[in-house]
């Protein structure tokens, strides 16, 4: 007897970025993500703006999912939902949907973990490869850069963490200096595609174990630009290029000098990156150098590197498959842990 695929709702909604997906199986059905473009004319996400976009387009998002999969409500078997960590306005609006689902529908609620959702992406089906346990994932966002052991689809554990500011950010922040409009991250990537990034050394941080800073990086770019554009008012313009793969390899740097260690000190060749910084060409292309290593590096699709209901989704499945299910008095958390 062939046992029955369950459909889980994915519902993703901790930052500016709206999505939801249906997943039957490890099979994506649908993965819709609303994007909200006012937040590029104030340089960054705007929390109240956030909330109130995220009420206007979860309905027609849910919609349009619906209707890609060919699927109804009544076919979903549970309710997965991004439970934190985020911004609390927008944890709401998810939240308080998901829970008003699981009610009407009368069907199981899931509280996914944002992280670890994004962790959980590299077990969607129509991924190039699929990590082994244990692995090694580098997760890297505009709100997060931590090393995470992962030893099965529930059970992971976080190695190392910012301690101030994530590599993300830091783009941002970067490009936010060279007046590149927001968001700046995906732009210095492209900037940095003819540049030399040898041209401009900055000052890598040097944390134990395996924690990060770049509070210390975008202090020194800062100084660095005032300085530069004190002597020439156009050095930034002349010299965006170099400017920008200068930043990008020394985040790229930092960030594979910590994996390396975990590598070694774990014995760990399976190594996974997630997480929107992940969708960084430099970073990709370091991380598949590293074969020749003896590496076996996993990269996610393009779609599952930024905030997406997909990931939702099959984190949910793992916690459904657990039965480990959520309750409808428990609040969005935007600081939730591991």
């Amino acid at each position: 007897m062939v046992q029955k695929q369950s459909i889980i709702l994915g519902i993703e909604s901790s930052c500016d970025d709206t999505a939801i997906a249906i997943l039957k199986g490890n099979k994506i059905l649908s993965n819709y993500v609303a994007n909200q473009e006012i937040h590029t004319e104030f340089g960054g996400v705007v929390p109240e703006l956030a909330s109130r976009a995220h009420q206007q387009n979860i309905i027609p998002v849910l919609q349009k999912g619906l209707k890609e999969a060919n699927c109804s409500l009544s076919d979903i078997d549970a309710i997965a939902y991004t439970r934190g960590p985020g911004l609390l306005g927008s944890l709401l609006v998810g939240s308080s949907f998901a829970k008003g689902l699981s009610l009407g529908l009368n069907k199981p609620l899931l509280e996914v973990n944002h992280m670890k959702a994004h962790i959980s992406a590299h077990f969607i089906d129509d991924n190039a490869s699929t990590p082994k346990f244990p692995f090694l994932c580098l997760t890297v966002s505009g709100g997060h850069t931590q090393i995470v052991l992962v030893k099965s689809f529930l059970e992971m554990e976080v190695l190392g963490n910012t301690l101030d500011d994530a590599a993300g950010e830091a783009f941002d922040k970067a490009a936010k200096m060279m007046e590149i409009p927001y968001p700046g991250g995906p732009q210095i990537d492209q900037y940095a595609k003819t540049g030399n990034p040898l041209a401009f050394p900055f000052k890598i941080s040097n944390m134990k174990g395996y924690n990060f800073s770049f509070s210390g990086l975008k202090t020194g770019i800062l100084y660095f630009l005032r300085q530069k554009v004190e002597e020439n008012p156009h050095f930034i313009q002349e010299n965006l290029n170099d400017i920008c793969a200068s930043v990008q390899h020394t985040i790229v740097t930092i960030l594979l000098k910590k994996l390396t260690k975990a590598v070694k000190d774990y014995k760990i060749s399976e190594v996974a990156i997630a997480g929107g910084v992940s969708a960084n060409s430099e970073l990709r292309k370091q991380l598949k150098a590293k074969e020749a290593d003896g590496w076996k590096v996993h990269l996610p699709k393009f779609e599952y590197c930024t905030d997406n209901g997909a990931m939702i989704a099959i984190a949910g499945k793992f916690l459904f498959d657990a039965q480990q299910f959520g309750e409808l008095k428990n609040p969005p958390s935007p600081r939730l842990k591991f």
